[in-house]
């Protein structure tokens, strides 16, 4: 039987074919006039995608390079930081803060629980300079407060900073940036954008603008003051991944146009997408007698736990042997336990039925169990006809 190759993984994700082309096919060079036509128009949209009134900047890195810039600018050595760690992307900011050699404030939560405000608030202090939180655990599929971390966060007073990592999270959660006061929020090009790995992006507040001229901290490339003068001329400081700019653009261009003109109208309808397919999901996985992880669920990807005493590695074989559909294992202490299944950014209903139809031949086979097929396509079906029978979904590009 033919089968085609789908990602179900929180990143990278399904490419956006419109974007596929115009990352083949551009070529112009990144001192030029098209180039900086191009860079400030995605500068614009990316502001508008993020939701901000304040300065944008895209990197050639990973997330996790952005992530890194955030420390390197926002801090010197000894400052107290808050982190706020509920999975392996929370302990990623754990690692960098810590080499970066701030004094680093630590408050955990179990794998698939977010963070109780009251006991967030008590670990502030005037003497915090910054907090780092992830809007969504990934490792997790959990959605964070990020409204009501930002509130206790700015009752805190300006000198303390929130830094969101929303890799994950933008274009699958609602967020009010500026609203709610974050400093620095971050992206990444392999998520809800639908572009290949490869750049980073961010909002940032005067705050943070300001404050970046009193650290210390050393930086070169990450040097965010740079990059601001650069991409206020339509430039990067350093060599730009061009062909990513093309494929990013585009990639607005198809948001821009489910907003019928309005990139932060098409903002919305991804997120709402992705909300409807983690329902969908979510109901189906219930319908199968399966047991989800998180408490607190984001839209950007749904993780479930295998079936008692089997390792989830057995469901991802499968997964990829009888369909080849990509599906996420856990990580870190999850690993083994749990499998993720993704919604971000280009997936709409017929994918979702998809791989939940999918879902209940590969429990048969591993489990060797009775399944009742058509259980998880019903409940998902039910969902969907309950909340978004007349919605349009994403279409082709």
């Amino acid at each position: 039987m033919l089968r085609k190759n789908r990602l179900f993984t929180p990143g990278p994700t399904p490419l956006l074919p419109a974007a596929q082309t115009a990352m083949a096919s551009f070529s112009a060079h990144h001192r030029t006039a098209d180039f900086r036509a191009l860079f400030l128009r995605v500068l614009a949209d990316i502001r508008e995608f993020i939701g901000s009134r304040n300065d944008v900047l895209v990197l050639a890195c990973s997330g996790t390079g952005m992530m890194e810039a955030s420390v390197a600018n926002l801090t010197s050595p000894g400052d107290k930081v808050l982190v706020l760690a509920a999975g392996n992307f929370g302990e990623r900011w754990v690692g960098i803060t810590k080499a970066f050699k701030c004094d680093v404030e630590i408050l955990t939560a179990p794998a698939g629980e977010t963070f109780s405000l009251s006991e967030t608030r008590s670990r502030l202090s005037p003497d915090v300079r910054a907090v780092y939180v992830q809007a969504t655990e990934s490792s997790t599929g959990t959605r964070h407060d990020i409204e009501g971390i930002a509130k206790l966060v700015r009752a805190n007073g300006n000198d303390t900073l929130l830094v969101v990592d929303a890799i994950t999270g933008l274009g699958t959660t609602h967020l009010d940036v500026d609203g709610w006061g974050v400093d620095m929020i971050i992206g990444g090009s392999q998520k809800a954008l639908m572009i290949p790995p490869g750049l980073a992006y961010s909002a940032i507040s005067e705050r943070a603008w300001q404050r970046m001229e009193k650290t210390t901290s050393p930086r070169f490339y990450f040097d965010l003051r740079k990059e601001r003068k650069a991409a206020a001329k339509g430039e990067a400081a350093y060599t730009p991944a061009t062909s990513l700019i093309a494929a990013l653009g585009a990639s607005l261009d198809f948001v821009r146009a489910m907003g019928n003109g309005s990139v932060a109208k098409g903002r919305e309808i991804l997120v709402d997408n992705a909300e409807l397919c983690a329902a969908m999901t979510r109901a189906a996985v219930r319908a199968l007698g399966l047991r989800l992880l998180s408490s607190s669920p984001a839209a950007a990807i749904t993780t479930i736990y295998s079936p008692e005493g089997m390792d989830s590695g057995i469901i991802i074989k499968e997964f990829r042997e009888s369909f080849d559909a990509v599906v996420a294992n856990g990580q870190g202490d999850m690993k083994g336990k749990i499998f993720r299944i993704a919604h971000i950014g280009y997936y709409d209903y017929l994918d979702t039925i998809g791989i939940l139809g999918a879902l209940e031949h590969v429990l048969a086979r591993c489990t060797g169990g009775d399944v009742e097929y058509g259980a998880a396509v019903r409940a998902a079906q039910q969902v969907y006809a309950h909340t978004a029978c007349n919605k349009r979904q994403l279409v082709d590009a």
